[in-house]
């Protein structure tokens, strides 16, 4: 990584670099956030964290580090709240099961506000369209402020 964009290395998470996007004309796209992956509970995880400089991204690293601690938990919360937010009524037992197992949790977000994001996708297909994922968004506090379909 050049001097202008130097790596964070983190003992848990590894290496994080600053994101970036080639176009299809060689241009390069920097982005607002650092990105990685991690491997939690035997699955991997993708990580967006946002900053331009390493000070602002490192600063978020407790939080993630804290909310991965909490992610076995905060799976089942989450898919809970997916289908309960697109139910048209209270959301039978299994269809609460099923989509603990079906939505993978593929990406987390940490922003500088101290949100989280918890992207997940449909691993069978059965819930959402392709190309939509839902995500639940968690305040600074860690409790569900919001759920969203995102393309």
């Amino acid at each position: 990584m050049s001097e202008e964009h130097p790596t964070i290395d983190d003992p848990e998470l590894g290496t994080l670099t600053r994101a970036t996007t080639e176009l299809t004309d060689g241009t390069v796209l920097t982005h607002d956030w650092y990105a990685g992956g991690t491997v939690t509970q035997g699955a991997p995880l993708d990580l967006m964290v946002e900053g331009t400089n390493t000070d602002e991204a490192s600063a978020l690293l407790p939080h993630v580090h804290e909310t991965i601690a909490a992610l076995a938990a905060l799976r089942r919360l989450a898919s809970d709240a997916i289908v309960t937010a697109f139910s048209t009524g209270t959301p039978e037992q299994h269809e609460l099961d099923d989509a603990a197992s079906d939505l993978t949790l593929e990406t987390l977000e940490a922003s500088a506000d101290g949100t989280v994001v918890l992207h997940f996708i449909d691993s069978c297909g059965e819930h959402f369209p392709e190309g939509y994922w839902p995500a639940v968004h968690l305040g600074p506090d860690g409790q569900i402020t919001q759920v969203t379909v995102e393309s």
